[in-house]
């Protein structure tokens, strides 16, 4: 007959294993959420900027009509330029201040300003997940390297190889223009 204890340890470790589980596939659901709202962002900035050029060509107002925002979209778009909670992340240019950056974006900045004030080379996101204090797991690093990408696609920094990312050409240090 087992002893109590060792049924209890079993127990344990079956539920020990499942939470194991389950914090995994939530990791890889928060990535793979991650990308569908980049994705998503991206769409619906092309969609403005389609309107925006269709716009003078009509009467005014008939090419906004015939592009209407989702439903909850309405509210975020105040200005093109100008950081909202969903993270969106301006297009850099001459003079624009990490403080138009949502604040984790600035946080990412700053890593790649303080490699390469110091001299040490492109970042990885696995570098930033540790130089932020995060969990180095495939969730962490994968959101980091979403937000990372989004900067080099917007201008604030360059990806020189596959994953290794710097600050962009004419990009100054924290809180500055340039």
């Amino acid at each position: 007959m087992p002893s109590v204890v060792g049924m209890l340890e079993q127990h344990e470790l079956a539920a020990r294993r499942r939470v194991d589980g389950l914090r995994e596939e939530a990791d890889r659901i928060q990535a793979e959420l991650a990308a569908a709202e980049l994705e998503w962002q991206e769409w619906v900035i092309a969609r403005r900027r389609v309107r925006t050029v269709l716009a003078p060509a009509g009467s005014g107002t008939a090419g906004a009509e015939a592009v209407a925002d989702p439903p909850g979209t309405a509210a975020r778009s105040v200005s093109g330029d100008a950081a909202t909670p969903k993270s969106q992340v301006p297009v850099w240019r001459e003079g624009m201040a990490w403080s138009a950056l949502p604040v984790d974006y600035q946080r990412i900045l700053t890593a790649l300003a303080d490699r390469a004030r110091l001299h040490q080379g492109p970042l990885t996101c696995q570098e930033m997940a540790a130089v932020f204090g995060m969990d180095v797991v495939p969730a962490r690093v994968e959101a980091l390297r979403s937000k990372a990408k989004r900067l080099v696609a917007r201008g604030w920094a360059v990806e020189s190889t596959p994953g290794r990312f710097t600050l962009a050409a004419g990009v100054s240090g924290p809180g500055g223009g340039s």
